[in-house]
């Protein structure tokens, strides 16, 4: 009678008839009073014991059978259409050959690798056993009230960086490894190391401006850059890069003090209405204003002295408001400087049209004054004369002993009725003329008038005789 095979589900695998074999599946199945069963039978013992060991799969597998796959050194299991991994990872200091799902542990740097069934990627830990703990961990850390879940990252064992969402101060330094007395939500980075964030960042919430010490040339510390929300300084220079220059002021469009430049001139603004400039110093602790700008009127107001190297050219008028005299120190005024020759000099302002003048008359060399186009010339002290007799036509001036030397001198007639000099005219430093002499009598009622050596003849009461003697 023939054997029907089933499987454990009541799947039948095979009928085999008396005396006969079947090879159907991975084990030789015999039938009733098959002769030399013996073999058959102990083969197929030795193929469950190794799990028909060979580099190539069985070639009748049933859902469920193991294979040791002796290429890849690693059991497989047959789900019905192919043999796969059953699981577990080999361990060696090798990487061995594997099929795909395959796991391997590298006992030299105790990690896992997983077979793509092309390559090995390694499953972690991330770092090797040489390398120490590196990479991240969470962890829990306690603090006053309970612990928070937190990222830490590792280099070399050493936590470099703590990553939570909380903010909070852990129980002690000791479970942070120190360097996180404060740990706060996002990053915080161990304090102990130095450690930094390094590279490039579109935007940061705020820097640090503790210190200023720069680590090189291009790394700053944060200590270094101006402030704009507070009053600072700078040991640099500071240059603006554009035309619009400096504004000073919390009002720029109104009332700001600008420094702007356009074409390549430069312009010194105060632009609040009516709004004044002033230039002050410490002089000995006393604070003074040599320079300022009246913003009403435009008037620019010195005090001290003012020393100007080059040329000064005034276009209006000068106007001493504290005196009526204007003092120089200075032994020459020079005017007309750099001029063609022609006539200068000093212009006082009168009543009417033409202004009274003393200026130097090039064509004349000489000094002329006078007003409403009317001049004379300016006599000096050395153009006149004591001899008017020698030195005819000049101007005279007296001697040392007070005389003035003429050729002649037309002096002042008899009056013009004729008559006699008049008897009360006693104090007259005039010169007598010929006319005055020759009428001397008359003042006492003589007429004439005789001089000779002898006693003249006839007369009348009053006449004088003047005795020549030879």
């Amino acid at each position: 009678m023939a054997y029907t095979i089933n499987k454990t589900d009541g799947t039948v695998v095979a009928t085999i008839t008396d005396g006969t074999i079947n090879n159907s599946t991975s084990l030789t199945l015999f039938g009733k009073s098959y002769s030399g069963f013996g073999e058959a039978l102990n083969e197929n013992l030795v193929k469950l014991l190794e799990n028909s060991s060979s580099s190539s799969a069985p070639a009748s597998p049933l859902k469920g059978e193991l294979w040791y796959d002796s290429a890849s050194a690693s059991l497989k299991v047959y789900d019905g259409s192919a043999f796969k991994p059953t699981g577990g990872a080999r361990a060696q200091s090798t990487e061995p050959t594997g099929a795909a799902g395959d796991l391997w542990l590298d006992t030299d740097d105790n990690q896992v690798y997983a077979y793509t069934g092309s390559a090995w990627k390694l499953v972690g830990p991330v770092y090797s056993d040489s390398q120490l703990l590196s990479g991240w961990k969470i962890e829990n850390i306690t603090y006053t009230g309970g612990s928070h879940t937190v990222s830490s990252m590792y280099a070399n064992n050493v936590r470099v960086a703590i990553l939570s969402k909380n903010t909070f101060t852990p129980n002690n330094a000791s479970e942070t490894s120190n360097g996180f007395a404060q740990i706060n939500a996002g990053i915080t980075l161990n304090s102990t190391l130095g450690a930094q964030l390094t590279g490039n960042s579109s935007q940061a919430a705020s820097i640090d401006v503790s210190g200023t010490t720069n680590t090189s040339g291009t790394i700053i510390a944060g200590g270094n850059f101006l402030r704009a929300d507070a009053s600072d300084t700078t040991a640099g220079s500071i240059q603006i890069n554009n035309d619009g220059g400096l504004v000073v002021g919390a009002n720029a469009s109104n009332d700001a003090f600008k420094i702007t430049r356009s074409s390549g001139n430069v312009t010194i603004a105060n632009v609040g209405e009516d709004k004044n400039v002033s230039f002050t110093i410490n002089d000995g602790g006393s604070t003074k204003t040599p320079l300022a700008f009246t913003g009403a009127s435009g008037a620019i107001a010195l005090t001290g002295d003012v020393t100007i190297t080059g040329n000064l050219n005034i276009s209006g008028e000068y106007n001493a408001s504290s005196s009526s005299v204007s003092t120089y120190d200075d032994a020459f005024i020079k005017v007309n400087n750099g001029n063609s020759e022609a006539d200068a000099g000093l212009i006082v302002e009168t009543s009417d049209t033409n202004d009274a003048r003393m200026f130097y008359d090039v064509s004349e060399n000489h000094w002329t004054a006078g007003e409403n186009n009317s001049y004379s010339q300016v006599i000096r002290l050395t153009d006149a004369t004591a001899d008017g007799n020698a030195q005819k036509g000049k101007v005279l001036k007296s001697t040392g002993a007070g005389n003035v030397k003429v050729t002649s001198a037309n002096l002042g007639s008899v009056n013009a009725s004729g008559g006699a000099i008049a008897t009360s005219d006693t104090s007259s430093t005039a010169v007598p003329t010929i006319g005055q002499i020759a009428t001397f009598g008359n003042l006492w009622g003589g007429s004439a008038k005789t001089v000779s050596t002898t006693t003249p003849s006839g007369g009348n009461d009053g006449d004088f005789w003047f005795v020549r003697e030879v």
